[in-house]
């Protein structure tokens, strides 16, 4: 009969802790080693990016100025508040503040133009429904209207009328 050979069991104990402890040091050298690769290439990019802000800065104009268009010799008056109805209502009432910039001066008085657009601006008032000046965009148009009708009524004197206040009720 033949005998079996009976090999002797390995001794894996120390030989596994030996691999596994290889194994987790070479994961966490590669670890460290692309943390240190990706924190290189990282500030190269930041300095890259900071490099080209500087460039695009320094190209800019460093002080624009806003040319104002109150330039020469202007004046400012208030106006008396207007309160009207609104069109096509008897209970919707509008109460208008603004004021007039204009250049002094010219052959109207102050006070004879500042009244003239008031009565023109309470003219215009009682035309404009409710619908009409809701929202920002209706306050926009309402605001480009009166401006348009003060220029035309002054015939260029009054360079802008300013809203101070607007309420409706």
């Amino acid at each position: 009969m033949a005998k079996a050979l009976a090999l002797p069991a390995p001794d894996g104990g120390t030989q596994s802790k030996e691999g596994s402890l290889r194994w987790l040091l070479t994961l966490g050298l590669l670890t460290l080693l692309s943390a240190a690769i990706g924190g290189g290439f990282g500030l190269v990019m930041v300095s890259g990016i900071e490099r080209q802000v500087e460039e695009k800065y320094k190209a800019l104009p460093q002080k624009t100025e806003v040319a104002s268009p109150y330039k020469g010799a202007i004046a400012i008056k208030q106006l008396a508040a207007v309160v009207t109805n609104l069109a096509g209502s008897q209970s919707d009432w509008v109460r208008l503040e603004a004021s007039i910039v204009y250049k002094p001066g010219e052959e109207q008085h102050p006070d004879v133009l500042a009244s003239e657009t008031r009565q023109d601006i309470l003219s215009y008032m009682r035309t404009v429904s409710l619908a009409q000046i809701q929202g920002p965009s209706g306050l926009l148009h309402l605001r480009e209207d009166l401006n348009e009708r003060a220029r035309l009524r002054s015939k260029g004197t009054i360079q802008e009328l300013v809203l101070e206040t607007l309420v409706v009720q």
